[in-house]
């Protein structure tokens, strides 16, 4: 009765010291519950690895639904991992796709508030998560192999200990107080080889806009706001013109059509508009937290004079701010949407050049691929004259892939970047910075720190292939092929094997959705196998001779019997009928894209060949 008696007060007494001076331990801890964070978090989870998130606000989910960016931009085509899922739960809400596709900028548009019950839905099923509401991080100092973390809650300060620390704010707070090097603003031509940088470097950041979601309360009601402080319609005039200027009464009306850009579902609209809109610069990124916050109600007030500007000069007296969204006091989103973070200087910079040619550079970071986006560089810059121009229409990219270097500052061992802060130049920034990217950087984060917690492992010495596997293993895409989905019988091999080089996509820039294309029923050459080949089994390239000729079954086999002496025609029929490929094999059979990459990924797993970050191999 007295050992029961004692370990009852001992666990009273443990438990109130967490509760009241939050000392806790947990395996992984991620500051920030925006997109990324929440990503990471679940992925972590789902692995097994004890996960805590750090969140200042009360919603999940970021710029995604705090900041009330709740149009998709890209990747429709590439449902990759927990972006994949989310889409689907979005579905399941409303519908069905038809019912998410609302405004015309996106294909898939919802209510913020849904977006976070969704995340709160999702993380409440993770045993292994655990989210801390409405707290501010103060402090993080790793040393002994831990990472000791002060937050403030209720005014109160608490403690957390953990094995592995993900940055995952939205302007890299964290990596800046632990003494990172990292990059703010335009980068120079001469820093990553960039001809469309500008000349020199700068701390010129993208725009940023406090969105505001309004809601339709019926013709005839009038839900104009009070006339905004410094109100001045000048400044909107052109907010409908782009496109022929057209009159306000025709039934082709363009400030309808403005609205509609970010229609989304139950009769609400999105305002989040870069022409003559609400988008404002500021950069507050070296900014304490309260002169950030003193700094932001100035892009409050400017999203309300163009909330006025649509309701008195434009005659939307109907359309009010939502008071079913956020549970704020002026019912405008938590936090603002940040086009640019700070940006880490990380074991590989993902740079421009990688983003037009992937295939073509020395170092080959396509081959460590952990997150994929088709969206165009798009950058934000009308509310600051003195940004220097840059030719973005010129910048015709193809969808991409980030390299998982990207996530790790220079020399780190427990410590990991995601969000918009991860390795990347200004330019690319302006593609990587969109809402499905960050989720998979998020995920990748959550993978990247799971697998080196349980392996005991620092994230120099974690294999890059373990990684890329425990991803494609949730359906995540390493490479951006939008014509072969996860739902595809021989997705896992044409993703491996796309990874390692032997068999290169096609990319094609194509309006707002790039694209990248393996084309798996196109034929392929000896030439071009041996020469995919050759990178990853150096030793016996000068044996390999090849022709430009389309590639049989009897001619793959003899070039790979130089690898694997005992293969025989017997195992090529039996992969052929076990893979259900189709026609019938024989040596003569004319090989596709698909079939060579089914054959080599069970034949040889090159897959299983370590790169490392430049995505070299190394054995």
């Amino acid at each position: 009765m007295k050992s029961i008696l004692t370990n009852f007060l001992l666990s009273t007494f443990f438990l109130f010291h967490n509760v009241v001076f939050g000392q806790a331990d947990t395996q992984l801890l991620i500051i920030g519950g925006g997109a990324s964070g929440t990503a990471a978090g679940i992925q972590a989870a789902r692995m097994g690895v004890k996960t805590v998130i750090l969140e200042e606000t009360p919603w999940l989910g970021g710029m995604i639904t705090a900041a009330g960016v709740s149009a998709i931009d890209g990747n429709h085509n590439l449902p990759s991992g927990i972006w994949g899922e989310f889409r689907e739960k979005l579905y399941a809400h409303y519908g069905g796709p038809n019912a998410v596709g609302t405004g015309w900028v996106s294909n898939t548009l919802f209510e913020p508030s849904v977006g976070n019950k969704i995340f709160q839905e999702w993380v409440k099923e993770e045993e292994n998560l655990n989210v801390f509401f409405e707290v501010q991080w103060q402090s993080a100092v790793f040393e002994s192999g831990n990472w000791t973390v002060n937050y403030l809650e209720k005014g109160k300060i608490k403690t957390l200990k953990a094995k592995m620390l993900i940055d995952a704010t939205e302007l890299g707070d964290v990596m800046a107080s632990l003494g990172y090097s990292y990059y703010v603003g335009m980068d120079s031509q001469d820093r990553f080889g960039e001809v469309f940088a500008p000349e020199k470097a700068n701390d010129i950041v993208q725009d940023l806009t406090y969105v505001v979601v309004l809601k339709d309360y019926g013709i005839g009601k009038n839900k104009t706001i009070p006339k905004p402080k410094g109100y001045d319609p000048a400044i909107f005039a052109c907010a409908c013109n782009h496109a022929d200027p057209i009159s306000y009464d025709s039934p082709q009306n363009d400030c309808q059509k403005m609205l509609n850009y970010g229609k989304l579902p139950n009769g609400k609209y999105m305002i989040n508009w870069p022409n003559c809109g609400n988008d404002l610069y500021m950069n507050i990124i070296e900014m304490s937290r309260e002169d950030r916050n003193k700094a932001l109600e100035e892009a409050k007030l400017h999203s309300l004079r163009f909330i006025y500007y649509i309701q008195n000069e434009l005659g939307y007296k109907h359309l009010g701010i939502a008071d079913d969204e956020f549970p704020t006091k002026d019912h405008l989103p938590f936090v603002p949407y940040h086009r640019e973070s700070r940006r880490i200087s990380a074991e590989t910079m993902f740079t421009l050049p990688y983003v037009l040619n992937p295939y073509g550079q020395e170092k080959a970071i396509f081959r460590t691929g952990i997150a994929v986006g088709d969206y165009t560089i798009d950058h934000h810059h009308k509310m600051n004259p003195s940004a220097p121009e840059i030719d973005f229409i010129k910048i015709r990219v193809p969808s991409y892939n980030i390299p998982m270097g990207s996530l790790i500052p220079k020399g780190s061992t427990h410590f990991i970047v995601a969000e918009k802060s991860i390795g990347v130049s200004n330019i690319v920034n302006g593609a990587s910075r969109l809402q499905p990217v960050v989720l998979g950087i998020g995920q990748a984060a959550g993978t990247l720190a799971g697998t080196a917690i349980l392996n005991g492992q620092n994230l120099q010495e974690v294999k890059i292939r373990q990684i890329q596997q425990n991803l494609l293993d949730k359906k995540a895409y390493l490479m951006p092929f939008r014509d072969v989905n996860a739902e595809h019988p021989h997705f896992l091999s044409i993703q491996k094997i796309g990874a390692t080089g032997i068999i290169e996509g096609f990319g094609v820039p194509f309006k707002w959705a790039n694209q990248t294309w393996f084309y798996p029923h196109r034929e392929i050459s000896e030439f071009e196998l041996v020469n995919g080949l050759r990178p990853l089994y150096s030793q016996y390239a000068q044996y390999w001779d090849a022709s430009g000729e389309p590639l049989t079954l009897g001619r793959f086999m003899e070039i790979l019997k130089l690898v694997r002496p005992e293969l025989n025609e017997n195992d090529l029929m039996l992969i052929w009928k076990d893979q259900n490929l189709t026609g019938t094999p024989s040596v003569a059979i004319q090989l596709d894209r698909l079939a060579v990459a089914v054959l080599l990924d069970s034949i040889l797993d090159p897959f299983s060949i370590p790169v490392d970050f430049d995505g070299i191999p190394f054995k």
